[in-house]
């Protein structure tokens, strides 16, 4: 209870377990997705978060059966609280300096297909190297805030990554691949020039935003951003991957994705002169002058593997 200067009593309107969940509630806006996020139950959670309305005595959020919604009030109260539980967090990982390692939990960011190829093969040494450390890797393949939405890090192509974040390389650089089934080709004759994949059932990567990944080549400097056409479009590429082994027509993926593929034969390549190696995925963080402990380790773990 506080007291103010008229010597009326109010009541402390909320504590920090509520305000957790009231902050988890507004990064998902899922209630199931934030009650898995934060251990408890969907019950539990709007339990919680009633009553922190019925305390401040505003609503804080919108709740439908199809949809969640943060009220202007709830907006605001998001806006001034991330800043502040950053800091909290930010001093709690200071303690680390009193450990012989550093000890919490690592939030990333990254695609399914980067995850595969350039973190998860320095997730297993970092992970062996600092026992104190949990690694929490979140599917993205749509674009996020990673400040905004609580994350430490992210995992992206450069050109992808917003001016004010720092980025590293985060394993080898990358070449694509065009690829389809033996069957495939036996219908269909192989592509001799970009030009060619007009005639061709392309299998299509869709973007979040609905739109369709524009295949791109170079040949001796000359670059081209071919907007292929195909009756199958799919939101990851190691879906792309699996309907092209099913014979659904040429994919574009990683060469790294179907080295193996093709020494089986299970897969033919075409167009490979026009497929040149390009930089690979970096990591990539908040710009500040201090980089909590847990994220510093990971940091400089993965510059010492480059």
């Amino acid at each position: 209870m506080l007291n103010t200067e008229k010597g009326v009593r109010i009541p402390m309107q909320a504590d920090v377990r509520e305000l957790t969940v009231f902050l988890e509630i507004a990064r998902c806006l899922n209630f199931r997705r934030a009650a898995s996020a934060l251990g408890v139950t969907p019950s539990a959670l709007s339990h919680s978060l009633r009553g922190l309305e019925e305390k401040l005595g505003l609503r804080l959020v919108h709740r439908t059966t199809r949809s969640v919604g943060l009220t202007a009030a709830g907006e605001r109260l998001a806006q001034r609280l991330r800043p502040a539980f950053r800091d909290i967090d930010d001093a709690l990982d200071d303690l680390n300096a009193f450990r012989e390692a550093p000890v919490g939990r690592l939030r990333i960011t990254s695609a399914r297909v980067a995850t595969r190829l350039a973190l998860m093969p320095v997730l297993g040494p970092f992970l062996e190297a600092y026992p104190g450390i949990e690694v929490d890797v979140v599917d993205g393949a749509a674009f996020v805030d990673i400040v905004r939405e609580g994350f430490d890090a992210g995992v992206r192509f450069r050109e992808r990554v917003a001016a004010d974040m720092v980025a590293i390389p985060l394993g080898p650089p990358l070449r694509s691949a065009i690829v389809a089934t033996p069957a495939y080709f036996a219908k269909h004759p192989p592509p001799k020039a970009p030009r060619d994949l007009a005639t061709h059932d392309c299998i299509q990567l869709r973007f979040t935003s609905g739109a369709h990944y524009a295949w791109e080549l170079e040949r001796n400097g000359k670059a081209l951003e071919v907007e292929t056409r195909g009756r199958l479009a799919l939101g990851d590429q190691v879906e792309i991957l699996e309907a092209a082994l099913a014979g659904m027509g040429l994919a574009y993926v990683f060469e790294s994705q179907v080295e193996a593929l093709l020494q089986q034969r299970r897969l033919v390549r075409v167009l490979e002169a026009w497929c040149p190696p390009y930089p690979g995925f970096f990591l990539y963080y908040p710009s500040r002058r201090h980089l909590p402990p847990v994220l510093k380790a990971f940091v400089d773990f993965v510059r010492a593997k480059a």
